[in-house]
């Protein structure tokens, strides 16, 4: 963004360096616990430190930051275990979505789940994780934007921000991706029936599956 176009100070500015701190964050550019340093953030997004500092506050309620008594902030790290709590979590809200999203989801959306499907079945076979992974997301977040169930969404947004250094590890280990396709693949032919018991159920054993892996 040029320099001229970015808010200096107040709620705008404070709202612009949560955005991108956010997603920098969520998208793994920023290493747990990359300590980070006021003065280099507010140069970096052209606000105030006063404005960094707000929106560090704000991302270590969302859980995504950790700030320690007279040595700053830094990128929180989520032990494995944390990361199995989540998942948990993820799965009662998750479920609802798919579940939502099996009701909701207009016949365009639908077809745009099956070409999801197609598109990670053709990453699985090229043996490309990261694409498969990226894939991946997009089809949980798309799920999720298709349900209408903006509590849920909300939330599951805060909670899959603080995986993101556990979905790369297991993106990259060997065999997960042909492992979680098939899961994958259950929970979008359930939402194309319209059957949300089934879709459900379907993410529900995606996620165990998920919350297995991350306990080997």
């Amino acid at each position: 963004m040029p320099k001229e176009a970015r808010p200096g100070t107040g709620e705008q500015a404070k709202q612009h360096a949560l955005e991108q701190l956010r997603q920098a964050i969520s998208r793994g550019e920023m290493a747990p616990a990359q300590r980070l340093v006021e003065n280099e953030l507010a140069e970096q997004f052209g606000v105030t430190r006063a404005s960094i500092r707000a929106a560090l506050i704000d991302l270590a309620s969302e859980g995504l930051v950790e700030r320690i008594r007279n040595r700053g902030s830094r990128v929180r790290v989520v032990s494995v275990e944390e990361a199995v709590a989540i998942t948990e979590c993820r799965m009662v809200l998750e479920g609802l979505c798919a579940a939502k999203a099996a009701v909701e989801a207009s016949e365009e959306q639908l077809t745009e789940l099956a070409d999801l499907g197609t598109a990670m079945s053709k990453a699985v076979a090229d043996g490309e994780p990261l694409t498969y992974s990226d894939l991946n997301h997009q089809l949980h977040a798309r799920i999720r934007e298709f349900s209408g169930q903006r509590v849920a969404v909300e939330l599951l947004e805060r909670l899959n921000a603080q995986l993101v250094r556990h979905r790369f590890q297991l993106a990259l280990r060997p065999g997960r991706a042909q492992r979680s396709l098939g899961e994958h693949l259950a929970v979008i032919e359930a939402i194309r029936a319209r059957d949300p018991q089934a879709a459900e159920a379907a993410v529900r054993a995606h996620l165990t599956s998920v919350i297995d892996a991350l306990g080997e």
